[in-house]
């Protein structure tokens, strides 16, 4: 049985992979006169009075919604909220099982930007963060930039900032390995939606100065042609040497090449044309732009895919629970670039010495003590730069 076929099967036994669970005794009169009335009525005037209450009297310090609109779902584009449900519900699940998040699935019906906003705004009263998921570009970058502004919780877009976070933590071991400066190397990005922007301007945050973001129709370049807004944008802070032509162009000479696009687009040809011992991190899903089979048969030194059935998963499940868990753990009304990076190199940080090598430069994605790791480091950048509420 393929994969397909025993998941498909799985979820039908399942029948969904979260559930509520009652927290407090319910089985007598007394219990329910303070679980629910007439002294429940408490807990809501005090809240009434003092909304950071709702913190302390529920379990909003521990919700997030995971949030799509059906767009952009795991590599299968606009299918529909309902179907993005088993992905949310998956997020969900993984948000307990690492991080202890209670997270729930919220699919909303529709693509106009401005409905999508107004709705999180008027929910985000019952949760302590919103995770943003799934949502096309470019409408997800103003979505998420426009909560951030008005919202008073951290909101944070998975696929954008998740996937950048993850993809330096990588880069970050496998430059140790291959001895080059982060400063020096000349990094090449295919794909520039919402994960490949996010992946550069976050890349040139972390260190690299030398980048090159390509799309569809070749190199990025500021002046150049088929560009949305976000991708114009790039082109003013990447490729300073102005240069164009095609994925293949901007692949020679080049040290690192990160794929967030489609699969079967890099050829061993073009990585036998890259600087010495290339790192090519491939992460289209479910086929990579290059098989690793063929990335090493064109001298690739380090290969990662967001593949589990290769070694050096590049996967967000690294990211996610462990940075809301710090995040909620002080409150935080943000999450920051700096709260990022620690995120970055805590998990780079989890593979010591003696285990880091060319087929493990990250933690696996079940490895507890990444997470907290993460949770950890998170909590302390949120402190560090004066957006925890709690200390």
């Amino acid at each position: 049985m393929d994969i397909g076929k025993e998941s498909l099967q799985k979820h039908a036994q399942w029948k969904g992979k979260y559930e509520t669970k009652v927290r407090v005794p319910v089985s007598s009169r007394e219990d329910l006169m303070l679980a629910y009335t007439p002294g429940v009525a408490a807990a809501c005037l005090a809240i009434k009075e003092d909304v950071d209450k709702s913190y302390e009297l529920t379990r909003r310090w521990n919700t997030v919604p995971v949030i799509t609109d059906g767009t952009a779902v795991l590599g299968l584009g606009d299918i529909g909220p309902e179907a993005g449900m088993p992905v949310m519900e998956g997020k969900c699940a993984l948000f307990k099982a690492y991080g202890d998040v209670d997270a729930f699935p919220i699919c909303i019906r529709s693509k106009d930007t401005e409905e999508i906003i107004q709705t999180i705004k008027l929910i985000a009263g019952s949760f302590g963060g919103i995770n943003l998921e799934d949502i096309s570009a470019p409408r997800c970058f103003e979505i998420e930039t426009r909560l951030k502004q008005e919202l008073d919780i951290p909101v944070f877009h998975d696929d954008q900032h998740g996937t950048a976070i993850v993809v330096a933590a990588a880069l970050h071991n496998a430059l140790k390995l291959v001895h080059k400066k982060i400063e020096d190397i000349r990094v090449v990005i295919n794909g520039a939606g919402a994960a490949g922007i996010a992946i550069a301007r976050y890349l040139l945050r972390f260190g690299v100065v030398h980048l090159i973001s390509c799309d569809r129709y070749g190199i990025l370049v500021e002046g150049g042609e088929n560009m949305t807004a976000a991708q114009a944008e790039l082109a003013k802070i990447t490729n300073r040497e102005h240069l164009k032509g095609t994925l293949a162009d901007a692949l020679k000479g080049a040290d690192v090449f990160i794929g967030v696009s489609v699969g079967g687009v890099v050829s061993k040809e073009m990585v036998a044309s890259m600087a010495e011992r290339p790192i090519l991190f491939p992460c289209a899903n479910p086929i990579p732009e290059i098989t690793p089979e063929e990335a090493k048969a064109g001298g690739a030194y380090i290969v990662g895919t967001g593949s589990s059935q290769y070694p050096n998963q590049i996967n967000n499940v690294l990211v996610f629970p462990g940075l809301f868990r710090g995040a909620l753990d002080v409150r935080a009304s943000d999450i920051n670039v700096e709260m990022m990076m620690a995120a970055s190199l805590g998990i780079a940080d989890c593979v010591s010495p003696e285990e880091l090598s060319v087929d493990h430069i990250l933690p696996f994605a079940y490895d507890e003590h990444a997470h907290q790791t993460v949770a950890k480091a998170v909590a302390e950048a949120a402190r560090k730069t004066g957006v925890a509420k709690l200390k």
